[in-house]
C-alpha cells in the first residue's frame, strides 16, 4: 500500500502545474536551469531587436538575475555558444578561434564560450550573474545563410 502512495505522490508531482520541466536541473538558488536548444537544421529566421536570429531555441531568453543557463546541441553536428560583444549583432563574425575552448568563467557577465558542443552535447552550466542583454552566436555559423545568433536577457 505505502508503494501504491508513493508512486501516485511522484505521478502526481511530475504533473504540478508551475513545476520545471521534466529533464531541467536547479540551480543553486532552487530555480531551474534554462535549457537552450541549439540546432541549425530545426533553426527559423527571426527578427530580434538585435538584428536577425537563428539556430537557438529561444531566439531571446529572460531569465533572473542568479538563474542558470545550459546549451544542448540537438543537431547531428558541431556547435558553439560564444559571447559576442555590442547592442546589435555585428554583420560579420566576431568569433575568434578561443569560442572553441570552453570558459573557465562560468558568469554571463565575461566573455565566455561553451567551447565546440559535438552532437548531442551539453554545455557547463552558465550563471547569470548581472542584469543585461548578452549576445551570443556559434563560431562555425555566425554569418551563414541561417545566421546562428541569439540573446540573453538577464533582469
Amino acid at each position: 500500500m505505502r508503494t501504491i502512495v508513493l508512486s501516485a505522490v511522484l505521478i502526481l508531482a511530475a504533473c504540478t502545474p508551475g513545476a520545471p520541466p521534466a529533464g531541467a536541473g536547479t540551480s543553486p538558488g532552487g530555480s531551474a536551469t534554462l535549457t537552450i536548444d541549439v540546432s541549425l537544421t530545426g533553426a527559423t529566421i527571426s527578427a530580434t531587436p538585435f538584428g536577425t536570429s537563428a539556430g537557438f531555441t529561444p531566439a531571446i531568453a529572460t531569465v533572473p538575475v542568479g538563474s542558470t543557463v545550459r546549451f544542448v546541441n540537438i543537431d547531428s553536428f558541431a556547435h558553439t555558444a560564444s559571447a559576442v560583444g555590442g547592442a546589435t549583432f555585428p554583420a560579420t563574425s566576431p568569433l575568434g578561434t578561443s569560442a572553441l575552448s570552453p570558459s573557465q568563467d562560468l558568469r554571463l557577465s565575461t566573455g565566455w564560450s561553451t567551447g565546440t558542443l559535438a552532437a548531442g552535447a551539453s554545455s557547463p552550466v552558465l550563471t547569470a550573474d548581472v542584469a543585461g542583454t548578452y549576445l551570443y552566436g556559434c563560431f562555425f555559423h555566425y554569418g551563414a545563410a541561417t545566421p546562428m545568433r541569439a540573446a540573453i536577457v538577464v533582469r
